[in-house]
């Protein structure tokens, strides 16, 4: 039904799971052939009543008959409920099979992309398949190949009944391949600007309070405006094209049912044909050509759901299922960068070129250099966020890539520069919402981080439901919940970028007891740093300019190296970034 795009020889991800319901498809196929045969029961019954029970006026006759339609109806209508129902359950199972794949590849492309609506176009597609197998569409589809099974039975009743029947199929299906070929375009333009328009209101809901401050609201409108606009335009042309050839398939059917009943009057009037072949002839045609006028109405649903298909197919090939390595040991004794070079997600201008240090169990180094030098692109590289274009990032001597995915995560924390908090408890935040977390671990990082306290002091305590993006903390409680959630389970490496922007004086100093408490434990601690509070524990420098390493070595040698009148002075070293 759906086609994937994919040119391989190997079938693609989503091929594989439509295959995967095989017999499924099997059982629709004979419940649509015993459909379509019982189909032919008020054709019979109508040609059984002009023909023998009219004539011989037999009222025993027409009850058998009226008992045994009614049977076949009944039956008809038990298999069409089966139908739908095996269909709609096709439909869930394909979303079960591949949502969770859709969702890794959701959050995966971020860090391939900078276009998050594109994202979030993955789970409207993955919708659009689920809905499309679930919904009456595919039964059309499955109904089709019966049409030359009416076409042949009206040949039977006469040659020139079949010949009516073969041209209005004809031309049924002329119209259902040129409502293919014109909604296509508008359908495909329907969907990028659909994308467009959510991204434009989604990124004017994160900033609203930026769009309110300094009256951005009607300008960021009028661009929205513009994308709706767009939309609505292609959405009415395909609709327009859809809902136009639906009525003319409907018209041409009516007219082709009267064309037939005329045509049957004329034969009787000849004496070719019986009273019953005029009723039976009409219903069987309209029959005939009913699948092909139920596709076309629902063919703009097709369309979305094969460019939905198409569109899955393409990033599931982009995103492949990780593989990963084997488990290794927990690391403990060194981190090495090898020369790496990181070029930003969907951008080729290189931001960060032929970085290399090594770190003992620890150890803690700052970096620090003027904005726009590649501080925070380096602290995504060393979590394995960003790919590396060059080098190696190894942990007691195995690159990153070594490791499984999942498990290498559990040896890193990270606080990125931009805090983002999940909807769920204080708890679940700080153990990265794993189920299997004790209390005692998750007080353990929450004490790590010095917001123990302040954790006891909200209404709920470890249970206080933050809300959407943490919106029921401050700033500065988001900022330290997340060190925490960084901390939880002793990473062997912890990576803070600005871990401080959003602290106040205890916060500071809270910060300085938590980088102190890794390098005590046996961590590796890397601080991107703007305020020079951040350095305080910290006993190594790395400085940062245009991309690239300019010095690294202990704090008090980078800053005698600031002193000298031909260095860069360290306070402009360490400058925003």
């Amino acid at each position: 039904m759906i086609r994937s795009s994919s040119p391989d020889l190997k079938p693609s991800e989503l091929r594989r799971a439509l295959t995967s319901f095989r017999g499924s498809y099997v059982a629709v196929a004979a419940f649509s052939g015993l459909i379509n045969v019982l189909m032919l029961s008020g054709s019979l019954f109508m040609l059984q009543v002009y023909d023998r029970v009219l004539p011989s006026r037999s009222v025993p006759t027409l009850v058998a008959l009226i008992v045994l339609v009614a049977v076949l109806y009944a039956f008809q209508g038990v298999l069409e409920a089966i139908r739908a129902r095996v269909l709609t359950r096709i439909g869930a199972g394909i979303d079960e099979t591949i949502a969770n794949r859709v969702f890794d590849c959701v959050v995966r492309l971020p860090l391939r992309t900078r276009d998050r609506g594109e994202g979030l176009q993955a789970l409207r597609d993955l919708d659009q398949i689920s809905g499309f197998l679930s919904g009456p569409g595919p039964a059309a589809l499955f109904d089709l190949p019966w049409m030359p099974l009416y076409v042949v039975i009206c040949f039977l009743f006469h040659p020139w009944i079949g010949v009516a029947a073969l041209i209005g199929a004809l031309l049924l299906v002329s119209l259902t391949v040129l409502t293919d070929r014109l909604v296509r375009a508008p359908t495909k333009a329907m969907s990028g600007f659909g994308t467009k328009r959510g991204a434009i209101a989604q990124a004017s809901a994160r900033n609203a309070e930026v769009l309110a401050a300094m009256g951005m609201g009607a300008r960021l409108a009028k661009s929205w405006s513009q994308a709706n606009n767009a939309f609505r335009e292609a959405q009415e042309q395909a609709s327009d094209l859809t809902s136009g050839f639906g009525a003319a398939s409907r018209i041409l059917r009516m007219m082709l049912q009267s064309m037939v009943l005329a045509l049957g009057a004329y034969l009787v009037i000849h004496h070719q044909a019986t009273p019953g072949i005029i009723i039976a002839s009409s219903i069987l045609t309209s029959r005939a050509l009913a699948p092909i006028e139920l596709a076309i109405a629902h063919w703009k649903s097709f369309l979305n759901a094969r460019q939905s298909w198409q569109r899955l197919d393409g990033l599931f090939a982009a995103f492949p299922i990780s593989e990963g390595g084997m488990e290794l040991p927990v690391p403990s004794s060194t981190l090495a960068v090898e020369n790496i070079s990181v070029v930003a997600p969907g951008g080729r201008r290189v931001v960060v070129e032929d970085i290399g240090f090594s770190l003992g169990a620890g150890s803690g180094i700052g970096v620090i250099g003027p904005s726009g030098s590649g501080k925070s692109s380096l602290a995504r590289a060393l979590v394995g966020v960003w790919p590396l274009m060059r080098g190696k990032i190894r942990f007691d001597g195995a690159a990153l890539e070594q490791w499984p995915v999942d498990a290498v995560g559990r040896h890193i924390g990270y606080l990125p520069q931009d805090v983002e908090l999940f909807a769920g408890t204080v708890g679940q935040n700080i153990c990265r919402f794993d189920e299997n977390a004790s209390p005692e671990t998750i007080i353990e990082a929450a004490r790590a981080a010095g917001v123990h306290d302040m954790i006891l002091h909200l209404p709920e305590g470890y249970q206080t439901e933050i809300g959407e993006s943490g919106a029921a903390l401050s700033a500065g409680q988001r900022q330290r919940v997340a060190l925490a959630r960084a901390l939880f389970g002793k990473p062997f490496l912890v990576v803070l970028d600005e871990p401080n922007s959003n602290l106040d004086a205890a916060g500071d100093q809270a910060l300085t007891r938590a980088i102190e408490g890794i390098k005590a434990r046996g961590g590796i601690v890397i601080v991107v740093a703007h305020r020079p509070s951040a350095l305080a524990a910290l006993d190594h420098l790395l400085v940062l300019n245009g991309g690239r390493q300019q010095a690294f070595g202990l704090k008090s040698e980078i800053a005698r190296q600031a002193l000298q009148p031909v260095a860069t002075p360290l306070h402009a070293v360490g400058s925003a970034g």
